[in-house]
């Protein structure tokens, strides 16, 4: 590392602490009560070998019993109080640090769902989960005994060195000869533990995002027999944290031999010097026995103070990425003025869209059209051709630079994102579902949707016989993306979820392409109580599902082609009569 990016590491690392300090600042009264408790815990133990060179001077070597039994009381006083003051420190810190970090997380989580779906694009799963498990977690050690156990640290070496300079001026400074060469061990003990940390830490975010894909495409690796491919990569993966945790166990496996060394030193001096001084009456066996505790007393929070380093580097290296993640602003937000929209009234409409993903790569192409309340409107075309992108558009989950996207000729960005999702219930082919019960996961949590307002969306829909007939019930758990039900099961459940919101618009994004054969004529009449009333926009591979749309927009390779109704576009002989006719001849010959 050269001297500037060391210079910026070290402004980076202070501009860090102070963000995460920020978070002790509604516990400021317990931080205080535990730095109170540090100075003084810190001033007590210095005093035990200071007391204990006063027992051996003053009363052991003139035999004076009386005295010696009040100087035992006395240090024996100094341990218990030492040990309430560690207790209370400890207790005060761990419990502030819990609160601290309860607070990182929710605010962390918060952000996150307020970030656009171009961020959830471009990050892993496994890396934001890494983000609030992981990194959070390495902020531990930080707020519960780092910053205020740091101070108490320091504090008791500068009480050791006082103590020591009242006891011997000259015993101190050959004990203290050392510390050039312990100083000079930290510093690049300090370096290399650094990088070695932020690199775990990106092994560990690496191998989070890792496993999450391998879990979530564990049917696909068994059905393409990928397991010992996946098996290999998991193992580099692995290997490479295994190399960075052997190499910082190889650093501090030299770094403590050091300490340990160079305490011994210090301690080998202070008898060469004192065993001389002793046997010609300059100094006490007292003084001897006070040296050889300081000098283990003064090494113990160096060591400490080593660790506790490590500590900071490990939650710089987590803080770095959980700032960074604060840091990252919704690329959607609402306007200032933004209002809300609570019904739908006259239509939805898209005027000369344009849209790209990526610079240079157009997906939409001056795409117009009107849907007028109540009508049912079909988006159709091949894959890659821009349906769901019209819908992710309409959702204002990306904004557009080119064109207008108008709900009742208001644009999108002037009405507030809640006000604008609780308009639109959007079923996808791809139903998730929440590990919680089936009422749960039709409700949403919506404290409006009652016990009641479930069941008779079930009812409404075909889907409440086959929710009865599970073990609980509305109660039974689905658990993770539904999979105790069939495909069709989940697809009714999302239905059922759309009907309970009762929205005024509704889009189906190829949400009837891997329904069940069983379940298809009570999905077919579910659809129909679902577009009574409403206006309801669907995407479908499945032209059979969509030829009583009032009007049929084919889109292909992001332009609109063609427009008008089933018999119209048939007749036209175009895109979609080509369409309809290769999916009729392939239907045929199944």
């Amino acid at each position: 590392m050269s001297v500037n990016q060391e210079k910026e590491a070290k402004a980076i690392d202070l501009k860090l602490l102070k963000r995460l300090l920020i978070f002790l600042k509604p516990y400021k009264k317990y931080v205080v009560i535990a730095t109170i408790l540090a100075i003084v815990n810190s001033a007590v133990g210095p005093l035990r070998p200071y007391f204990t060179k006063v027992a051996i001077d003053n009363y052991i070597a003139k035999n004076d019993s009386h005295g010696l039994y009040w100087m035992i009381l006395a240090i024996f006083g100094l341990i218990v109080i030492s040990g309430l003051f560690s207790f209370s420190l400890n207790y005060i810190m761990q419990t502030v640090g819990q609160k601290v970090l309860l607070d990182i997380r929710v605010k962390l989580f918060d952000h996150i769902q307020k970030l656009s779906l171009k961020y959830f694009d471009k990050n892993p799963i496994g890396r934001l989960v890494t983000r609030v498990t992981n990194d959070i977690e390495g902020l531990n050690e930080l707020f519960s005994s780092g910053v205020v156990m740091i101070v108490a640290d320091v504090l008791l070496i500068i009480w050791i060195i006082i103590f020591m300079f009242y006891t011997s001026f000259e015993l101190t400074l050959i004990t203290l000869s050392v510390l050039p060469f312990l100083i000079a061990t930290s510093i690049i003990f300090r370096k290399k533990v650094r990088v070695v940390f932020r690199n775990i830490r990106l092994n560990v975010s690496k191998m989070n995002s890792f496993l999450n894909e391998y879990f979530t495409g564990i049917v696909t690796i068994k059905l393409f027999t990928q397991e010992q491919k996946q098996f290999k990569d998991f193992q580099e993966v692995n290997e490479e944290s295994k190399d960075l945790w052997v190499k910082s166990v190889f650093y501090y496996a030299i770094f403590f031999p050091i300490v340990e060394l160079l305490s011994a030193v210090s301690l080998g001096l202070v008898l060469w010097y004192t065993a001389g001084n002793i046997l010609n009456e300059h100094m006490t066996i007292g003084i001897l026995v006070a040296f050889l505790s300081y000098a283990e007393m003064f090494f113990r929070p160096i060591r400490d103070l080593t660790e506790k380093y490590t500590t900071m580097q490990s939650a710089m290296a987590a803080s770095e990425r959980i700032f960074s993640t604060l840091d990252t602003e919704p690329d959607i937000i609402d306007e200032s003025n933004a209002i809300e929209k609570n019904h739908l009234e006259s239509s939805i409409e898209f005027k000369n869209v344009s849209f790209e993903y990526d610079e240079e790569k157009p997906v939409l192409k001056n795409i117009s059209f009107k849907v007028n309340k109540g009508e049912t409107i079909a988006i159709v075309g091949s894959t890659g051709s821009g349906k769901s992108t019209i819908i992710s558009l309409l959702n204002r989950f990306y904004d557009i630079k080119t064109g207008e996207i108008l709900i009742d000729g208001i644009n999108i960005k002037n009405l507030k994102q809640e006000s604008l999702h609780n308009l639109i219930a959007l079923v996808m082919q791809d139903v998730f579902l929440f590990s919680r019960d089936v009422s749960l996961n039709i409700s949403m949590g919506n404290e409006k949707i009652s016990k009641e307002l479930i069941e008779d969306a079930a009812k409404a829909l075909g889907a409440y016989d086959f929710i009865m007939r599970l073990n609980n019930g509305f109660g039974e758990e689905v658990r993770e993306r539904g999979a105790t039900l069939s495909a069709g099961q989940r697809q009714l459940i999302s239905f059922c979820r759309a009907f309970a919101y009762n929205p005024d618009i509704l889009i189906l994004d190829e949400a009837t392409s891997n329904i069940d054969s069983e379940l298809e004529l009570v999905i077919e009449n579910s659809l129909e109580k679902l577009f009574t009333g409403r206006t309801s926009i669907v995407i479908a591979h499945r032209l059979s599902t969509i030829q009583r749309a009032d009007r049929i927009i084919v889109i292909h390779h992001g332009e609109i082609k063609e427009m008008g109704t089933h018999n119209e576009l048939i007749s036209e002989n175009g895109v979609y009569a080509k369409l309809y006719n290769l999916q009729f001849s392939n239907n045929k010959l199944n």
